[in-house]
Order: C-alpha cells, then sequence, then structure tokens
C-alpha cells in the first residue's frame, strides 16, 4: 500500500554563531538538506542559497516537503561553507549537522537545535532553526441542495439522481465532486457536502462550474438528466431563507420539444466557503497524540518459551508482536511531547491472586502504567511475559473503554488538545464481539482512533468486518457508528515487506480521522480563535 501524502510543508531554516572558516573574512554558508525514509542510503532533497560572508545566516530560500503521517521521514540538515563553483561538497568545509524527523519538526513547529561536527562533538556554538508551515489553501465549500420534479428515468420506478460538480481548466472539464445517490426520487434532498475550494473553482470566484444530474444505474450507463452552469460568486448568495435555484436543462430534449423547459430544478439552500483545518493546523497548534498499547497475552499465542509461539523471542530479539510495536510506535512518539505510553494486557491470568484479567499494566503499576518511549513499552513487555500465565478469552472491549474514558475527559474540555490512538496486537478471534462492537460506536464520538494489527495466522474475518470502512459497523442496539475509526492489518502481509510499510499502512488514515472529529464538532486547534468548519 502506496503511503498517502497529508500535505505539503515548507521548512524554513536559519543558523547562528557558525564555525569561521574563512582566513580574512566570515564563511559562506549554504545549508543542505538530505532524507532518509528507507533506513538505507541518505538522499539530497535540495540546497539554499549560499549566503556571503556571514556566521548568522537566514536562509531565503525554501524546502518544500511532502508530508507523510505513516512514515518516518528522517532528515539531515548539513551545512557548508562554499568557498568554489563546484557542486560537489566534499570540497568545502563541513560548519555542522543535525538530524530528525519531519514529524518532529511538524509537531514543534519551530525549533532550535546545536549543530553537530561528525564525531558527534557540538560545532562550536553554531546552531539550527528550523520552521514549518503548511503549503495549502484549505478552504472548503459546504453545500445543502435538493432536486425537485426530475424527469423519471426509470421504467420501473422513479429516477436515482445524484449530481457532479465540474471545474473549468485549460484542458476542459475536471470533475471536482459527486454528492451521494438518492434512491427512487424525484424530489431529492442531499446530505450536506463539502468540496475543497481550490478544486471547484482554482481560487477564482468568476470561473465557470458546471453541474450535471444523472440517474445512477446499477450496470454504468447512468442516464443523463441535466445540466446548468454557475460560478461561485452565484452560489455563494444562496442561504436557507433565499435559495438560488436553476433550471436543469437537457440539451438534447430542449432542441426537440418547443414547450421544453427544464428536466427539473436544483435549488442550492446553503453555500458557504469556510476554512477547515488540516492535520497539521491541530498538530502545529498543540494537539497531542495520545498513544496506547493493547497486547494480547490469550493462550492461542501458545507457551512464550516455545519457537512455535507469536510471544516466543528469537536470537535476534524480536517477534511479531515487538515488530508491531516498534513500528507504529516510532511514528507516534513523535507526536507526544512527554512520550509516556500506557501499555496493557489482557487475556492473562496476572499474580498475585492469577485471576484472568482483560485490563492488566503490563509493567504491573495500575496507578502508573506509562512506560517511557517505545523502548520502554519493549522492556515492560519482556518483562512482563515470563511473569504472567497466557490464558483467555480474547476480549477487546475492556482496553476500548479504558482508552475512551480518557477521550471522554478530554472531549469534555471542547478544545483540541488532545487526541488518543489504540494499538491492539492480537493473534486471534475476538469473544465478545458485541461489547467490542458496542465500544467502538461509542469511541466514534470521541476523539479517538483504534489500530488493530493480526499476527499469526488466524482467521481475522471479525477484525475486518470492525474496520467499517463501508460506514455499516453498528452497535448490538442498532446505534451506527459515527465515523470508521477502526483500521485492521494483518501482519503476514507485511512479513517480507520493508520494516516502514506496516506503519504506513496501519497509520495512513489517522489524519483524516483527527481532521474528521475536530472539524465535524467545530472545535479550531488550540492556538486558534476561529471555529472549525463543520462537516
Amino acid at each position: 500500500m502506496a503511503a498517502q501524502c497529508v500535505t505539503k510543508v515548507e521548512l524554513t531554516v536559519s543558523c547562528e554563531n557558525l564555525l569561521d572558516k574563512d582566513v580574512g573574512s566570515k564563511s559562506d554558508p549554504l545549508c543542505v538538506l538530505l532524507m532518509n525514509t528507507t533506513g538505507a542510503q541518505w538522499f539530497e532533497v535540495g540546497r539554499t542559497e549560499r549566503v556571503k560572508n556571514c556566521l548568522s545566516p537566514k536562509f531565503a530560500k525554501k524546502f518544500s516537503i511532502d508530508y507523510y503521517f505513516e512514515v518516518v521521514q528522517k532528515m539531515k540538515f548539513a551545512v557548508y561553507d562554499i568557498d568554489n563553483k563546484t557542486v560537489d561538497l566534499g570540497d568545502d568545509d563541513f560548519l555542522g549537522e543535525f538530524e530528525c524527523t519531519l514529524g518532529q519538526i511538524v509537531s514543534s513547529k519551530k525549533i532550535t537545535r546545536p549543530l553537530l561536527l561528525k564525531n558527534k562533538k557540538p560545532a562550536g556554538k553554531g546552531t539550527i532553526m528550523i520552521s514549518a508551515e503548511e503549503v495549502k489553501d484549505n478552504r472548503v465549500v459546504k453545500f445543502e441542495m435538493e432536486a425537485r420534479n426530475l424527469d423519471k428515468k426509470d421504467f420501473f420506478g422513479k429516477s436515482d439522481p445524484y449530481l457532479e460538480f465540474y471545474k473549468q481548466t485549460e484542458t476542459g472539464w475536471q470533475l471536482a465532486h459527486r454528492t451521494e445517490v438518492i434512491k427512487n426520487n424525484l424530489n431529492p434532498v442531499w446530505k450536506p457536502f463539502k468540496i475543497n475550494f481550490q478544486s471547484l473553482c482554482g481560487d477564482d470566484m468568476e470561473k465557470p462550474i458546471k453541474v450535471e444530474c444523472y440517474d445512477y444505474d446499477n450496470d454504468g450507463s447512468h442516464d443523463f438528466i441535466g445540466t446548468f452552469e454557475t460560478k461561485m460568486k452565484e452560489l455563494q448568495q444562496a442561504s436557507r431563507t433565499s435559495p438560488v435555484e436553476f433550471d436543469c436543462v437537457n440539451p438534447k430534449k430542449k432542441q426537440k420539444k418547443k414547450n421544453y423547459k427544464n428536466s427539473g430544478v436544483v435549488s442550492v439552500k446553503f453555500c458557504q466557503v469556510e476554512r477547515e483545518y488540516s492535520f497539521l493546523d491541530y498538530i502545529m497548534g498543540g494537539c497531542q497524540m495520545n498513544f496506547t498499547v493493547g497486547i494480547d497475552f490469550t493462550g492461542s499465542n501458545g507457551d512464550p518459551r516455545s519457537p512455535e509461539s507469536l510471544h516466543y523471542i528469537n536470537p535476534q530479539g524480536v517477534n511479531e508482536y515487538l515488530m508491531a510495536i516498534w513500528s507504529v510506535g516510532v511514528v507516534i512518539q513523535d507526536y507526544d511531547s512527554d512520550k509516556m505510553f500506557p501499555a496493557l494486557g489482557f487475556g492473562a491470568q496476572v499474580p498475585p491472586d492469577w485471576r484472568v484479567s482483560h485490563e492488566f499494566a503490563i509493567n504491573f503499576n495500575p496507578s502508573n502504567p506509562y512506560c517511557a518511549g517505545i523502548q520502554g513499552i519493549v522492556d515492560a513487555y519482556r518483562s512482563c511475559l515470563p511473569q504472567v500465565k497466557l490464558y483467555g478469552p480474547t476480549n477487546f472491549s475492556p482496553i476500548i473503554n479504558h482508552v475512551a474514558r480518557f477521550a471522554a475527559q478530554a472531549a469534555q474540555q471542547k478544545n483540541a488538545s488532545q487526541y488518543f490512538v489504540l494499538l491492539i496486537i492480537t493473534d486471534g478471534v475476538i469473544t465478545d464481539l458485541d461489547d467490542t462492537r458496542a465500544a467502538i460506536v461509542n469511541a466514534s464520538r470521541l476523539p479517538m482512533s483504534i489500530i488493530i494489527v493480526g499476527v499469526g495466522g488466524a482467521d481475522f474475518s471479525a477484525m475486518e468486518f470492525l474496520d467499517g470502512d463501508d460506514g455499516c459497523l453498528r452497535s448490538p442496539t442498532g446505534a451506527p457508528a459515527v465515523r470508521d475509526i477502526v483500521q485492521f492489518v494483518p501482519f503476514r502481509k507485511f512479513q517480507n515487506a520493508p520494516k516502514e510499510a506496516l506503519a504506513q499502512c496501519v497509520l495512513a488514515e489517522v489524519p483524516s480521522q483527527v481532521t474528521t472529529f475536530f472539524n465535524s464538532f467545530n472545535i479550531p486547534p488550540p492556538n486558534s480563535t476561529t471555529p472549525a468548519a463543520s462537516s
């Protein structure tokens, strides 16, 4: 699965107190940016201009980077004193470097760090400052639309209408949006929807916009009902008390029939351009990602002392559980300022009374289940394994509800200061499926996402059902999930893939889940006073 670019980020670099390598003048610094996303070789992304005779340069040229939330994008900023016109930096004086991840930069928005020499010693008093800014027009156009008296296209029913919006480009009309289909209705009312402003009109209020109405057919031969053209300036005049209406015209019908007026009327009841905050707006505004790990200690994993067990730690010091923790954790940790992560176990008999627990701290400190960094989780897991007895059943709901309680407390604050991500690593079929469904539906109303990684070769059909991409997940009482918050991935698909591939897959949906939650409740980033766009 290819990583999905979240947005473009513009990095601005400056330095202070650089080493002076020139005799009779000051250094002529240039900064080169290198990246490494595969763990292999560093590659050059770009260079700033050279600033002559300056030990505290502010580089004008910026680095524009495609930002991927689900990838650890390692970065190295290297500063050189340029004394010749050759491209090769090998004959230029090295002034120091700094390594970090793009995630660290965007979560801090601006960082200042000391420059280091190749031997990791300080490069004098030299420091580097890096600031990040998202490059994006994040306005959206919110619509409420309906139609009346549309043409009947179906022989045994009415029509199943939907709308398509097109932007005019130099090469022709470009599809910008397609609405939902309203079944068997000549007077449809579509659910409120939104279109990216740039996609709809290219930042030009006078640019023509074409809207086409079709009758949906299962075989793909959708029947054309009619069309009209407009522009954003005209659409924005619509209000719920004074809608803007358009004749939906079929040109062929109009040509054939003298008394033809239209094939229905499309009414724009509401149209408003609003800013919709992006994932980076929330992260750079101070939203913290709270990461919790839930580990399956049920007996179906096998005796941890046996090489056949999924909990068996091989001579290289790893197993699938550890690989999943590392893969996802190293990405998430950049977005949590204190890097203290709760780690919970389920399905084991736990000392001292050996009762089965589905919600125990793997460091055996229930009042403080937090582990210091991903390494802390790994250490606690290794220590926990020989101290518990693997048992069962496989119940997810206690851990989901555990994290949901904290997410509910954060939601009461009515701000975007915290978002919770629960990673569950499991080997088997869920025993408490109904309770888990209810817990997920409840969590879908909270600032929370759930990642499930299935290890081993078990039947994971129930897990795939919980990953409600089709929006069908409901609680046993019939209550629907407000949004899709579950991402399930079987680890076996990534056994022979690069180690970054698992994180790319399981974390790809998190940015949209974050923005969907906060935007839907009109919650702006912590440092903003402007309401978010509602969906």
